[in-house]
């Protein structure tokens, strides 16, 4: 036996295959599942759901899909009007699993006021926003404890609340529309107070820009998050996950290169970016779809004011992004040497 395994040893080095050690604690193998489970549903989820819709319809069992179809088209607007968190599903011990399989951490570097409302300005997305979607549609960092009366509401776009089966999944995180209609409600100090509304402002469009060691982030054009900022009179909090972009190593994909034309365009068309989220395997480091284990930190910074404006101007809109923009380089300037590697040659890109 085992001079079956030294040959096999032998022929995984000549391929270059690093393969996981046969004994690890449990709790590793644990959190390397939570991983995997969580890729799947991110990967094949959608479709998964689709194809299940279908099924059912064609089967003895088509009422079942029939009545679901119609409550969901009753229900397709809660994803505009707060959502439907459910904490039971926020507080799944997976959840603590995939948060210790980097890890992630959610750090706290000033106090927030609950009887406000707040917007939570992420960057960088990342290839799948690892960090912050751990930190903020979960409990397993401690969001709650840690932001005394604060709640969180991540946002997504529209389009994934319209997959049937999945949508009862990103609902239960707490998640809701990127919908003008449903920024201005969640904002509302009317209807809530404490709460904590969490935008990945580069998008599809910074993801294609996710390269370990490079922190690129799409925020030049990006002024929508602002006029709802203005609009509702909420504070804007810049959000920085160090380590999302060394999770995953995407294929190199420089601005005119064929693959990144491609990715352009299937984003113009979807509002998807395609990226193929090379990582490692289950039972080996040197490749496969899962992340690899890399610290993220989640920082989040000061509030900055921002004067309830119903009809701001772009000149305006102009001068608190230019405000904003200013004081998430300074975030990253300050935090960036405890958690970046060569610190002193990296730089936040803004394009």
């Amino acid at each position: 036996m085992d001079t079956i395994i030294k040959k096999f040893h032998a022929v995984s080095n000549a391929l270059g295959i690093k393969w996981a050690p046969f004994h690890v604690p449990l709790s590793r193998r644990l959190q390397t599942l939570a991983v995997a489970a969580w890729m799947c549903v991110v990967l094949f989820g959608e479709v998964a759901c689709v194809l299940l819709f279908i099924r059912l319809i064609y089967s003895s069992y088509w009422w079942l899909a029939l009545l679901y179809g119609f409550w969901m088209i009753n229900d397709i607007d809660i994803c505009n009007k707060g959502g439907r968190k459910v904490e039971w599903v926020r507080n799944w011990s997976w959840w603590r699993y995939y948060r210790d399989y980097f890890p992630i951490k959610l750090v706290k570097t000033t106090e927030l006021d609950p009887s406000k409302n707040y917007i939570f300005a992420c960057f960088p997305h990342g290839v799948l926003c690892s960090g912050a979607s751990g930190a903020f549609a979960t409990n397993a960092l401690d969001f709650y404890k840690i932001f005394p009366g604060m709640t969180c509401n991540l946002i997504a776009l529209g389009s994934h609340f319209k997959v049937p089966f999945l949508r009862e999944l990103g609902l239960a995180f707490g998640s809701c529309a990127s919908s003008q209609e449903s920024l201005l409600y969640l904002l509302d100090k009317k209807k809530h107070q404490g709460k904590c509304v969490v935008l990945f402002v580069g998008g599809a469009a910074e993801a294609l820009d996710s390269h370990p060691g490079e922190y690129k982030v799409t925020l030049s054009r990006r002024k929508g998050f602002i006029r709802i900022a203005m609009k509702s009179g909420a504070p804007i909090v810049p959000v920085f996950s160090f380590g999302e972009t060394d999770v995953f190593c995407p294929a190199n994909n420089p601005q005119g290169s064929l693959l990144r034309k491609f990715q352009e365009k299937v984003k113009q068309i979807t509002g998807i970016s395609p990226i193929f989220p090379f990582g490692r395997g289950i039972f080996q480091y040197s490749f496969g779809v899962l992340p690899l284990r890399s610290p993220i930190n989640t920082v989040v910074g000061a509030p900055m004011e921002v004067d309830r404006n119903i009809e701001p101007t772009d000149e305006e809109v102009d001068a608190v992004h230019a405000e904003f923009t200013k004081r998430l380089i300074d975030l990253f300037e300050s935090q960036k040497s405890k958690y970046v590697k060569n610190h002193e040659n990296i730089h936040l890109i803004i394009t």
